[in-house]
C-alpha cells in the first residue's frame, strides 16, 4: 500500500474542485483498509473515505487528514435460489456497471438507477434513488469496518435505517463504518418499475396497449432521460463537472401545497408532488422550487452555475473555486426560504470545511 502526500483531490470528484489531502491512499483489499486506518490513528487525524466523487464537494483549503479511496477489487458475484437472487459486490466498483449487469441478466429492482455517477459503496449511505427506485427496496446486507471495534461487520437491512436519502451511515453513525460490499436482493425475470410520470411519458404508447418492457429497454430509457437533464454518469459536454442532484426533493405536510401554490400564483394541482413515504406527506420537487424563486437554467456567480439542462445541478464551468459553489448554492438556498419559507438541504457531502458552512 502506497501513501501519498498533497495530492489534488480535485481530479477525484465529479466537481473538479477543491484543494489537497494532506495523505491520500488507494485501497483494495480489507486489508489495505485496516492498514490505512492505522496510519491515521497513529498520526492522530482525521480519515475520510472517498470513492468515486460524485457527490462531494471539497474545500479550496482541502483536507488535513487522510483520504482513503476505496478502488474496485473484487468481482460481483450472484446467488440465485428460484425466483430470487442476492447480488454481492464489492463498495469500489461502479455502480452502473452493476445496474448493467443486473439487467442484462433479467435482474429486476434497480433498473431505473440506470447512469447514476458514483460507485456501489455510496448507495446504501444516501439511499441513492431516481424515477421510482430506491436501493433500500433491494439491500439486504453491507459489509463494512466498523472504527469503533475494530473489526468487520454484516450489517442487515433493518440495521442501516434507511430513509428518503439518509442512512446510519451519514446520520446516526455518520464516520463510523467503512463500507465494503452491499449485497442486493433482486427479482429474477421480475418486470420493471414504470411508476415514474418519465418513464411512462417514455414509454406512452406501449403501456397502453399492456405490453411489458424489458429492463434493459428500461435501462437504456433512463440513462436517456438522464443525459437530456444532464445527470448521466460519464457525460461530457459544458455541464459535465457537477455532483448531480444538488439539492434533496424537501418533503412536507400535504396541506402545504397549498401555501407553495398560493405563493407561486398558480393552481394547487399545478404544484408538482410524489407521495412522501409517509402518510399525510408529500415530496415537492426542489427543481420547481428553485425555478419558481427566479433562478433559470444557465444562472451563475463567477465560474459556478446551475445546469442549463437542469436547475438542480450545480456546475463547474470551468475553474471554479468551491467558495463559489458555497456562494450560488447560499443564495438558491436564501431565495427558495425567502420565497417560499422552505430550506432546502443539499446532497453532497462537504469535505474540510468548517462545521458552520
Amino acid at each position: 500500500m502506497k501513501i501519498l502526500e498533497d495530492v489534488s483531490l480535485a481530479q477525484y470528484t465529479t466537481l473538479g474542485v477543491g484543494g489537497a489531502a494532506r495523505w491520500f491512499v488507494e485501497t483494495r483489499t480489507e486489508d489495505e483498509i485496516v492498514e490505512a486506518v492505522g496510519f491515521a490513528r497513529r498520526r492522530g487525524v482525521p480519515l475520510f473515505v472517498l470513492g468515486d466523487g460524485s457527490n462531494l464537494l471539497v474545500s479550496d483549503a482541502g483536507f488535513v487528514g487522510v483520504v482513503v479511496r476505496v478502488a474496485a477489487a473484487d468481482g460481483v458475484r450472484d446467488v440465485r435460489e428460484d425466483e430470487s437472487v442476492v447480488v454481492t459486490v464489492g463498495a469500489g466498483s461502479g455502480w452502473d456497471d452493476l445496474v448493467l449487469h443486473a439487467v442484462e441478466r433479467g435482474y429486476a429492482g434497480i433498473e431505473c438507477l440506470a447512469g447514476i455517477p458514483g460507485s456501489v459503496g455510496g448507495t446504501p449511505v444516501q439511499n441513492v434513488g431516481a424515477y421510482g427506485q430506491e436501493v433500500s427496496e433491494t439491500i439486504v446486507g453491507v459489509r463494512a469496518f466498523d472504527l469503533e471495534s475494530g473489526a468487520f461487520v454484516e450489517l442487515e437491512h433493518a440495521a442501516c435505517g434507511f430513509a428518503y436519502r439518509r442512512s446510519i451511515f451519514n446520520t446516526t453513525a455518520r464516520g463510523r463504518y467503512i463500507v465494503t460490499a452491499v449485497s442486493y436482493g433482486l427479482r429474477v425475470g421480475g418486470a420493471p418499475t414504470l411508476k415514474y410520470a418519465d418513464l411512462q411519458r417514455h414509454f406512452a404508447g406501449r403501456l397502453a396497449t399492456g405490453e411489458t418492457r424489458a429492463l434493459r429497454e428500461v435501462y437504456d430509457a433512463v440513462r436517456e432521460i438522464r443525459a437530456r437533464k444532464g445527470m448521466l454518469a460519464g457525460q461530457g459536454g459544458e455541464d459535465a463537472r457537477s455532483a448531480g442532484s444538488f439539492f434533496k426533493n424537501p418533503v412536507m405536510r400535504v396541506e402545504t401545497v397549498e401555501r407553495l401554490a398560493a405563493v407561486a400564483g398558480c393552481g394547487v394541482d399545478e404544484v408538482p408532488r410524489f407521495p412522501g413515504g409517509v402518510e399525510g406527506m408529500v415530496k415537492v420537487p426542489a427543481a420547481w422550487l428553485i425555478e419558481w424563486a427566479g433562478f433559470s437554467k444557465g444562472f451563475a456567480i463567477g465560474r459556478a452555475g446551475l445546469s442549463s439542462k437542469h436547475v438542480l445541478a450545480i456546475v463547474n464551468r470551468g475553474g471554479a473555486t468551491a467558495a463559489e459553489i458555497v456562494a450560488l448554492r447560499d443564495a438558491v438556498v436564501g431565495e427558495v426560504k425567502a420565497r417560499f419559507g422552505i430550506t432546502l438541504e443539499q446532497e453532497p457531502v462537504m469535505l474540510g470545511f468548517p462545521p458552520d458552512r
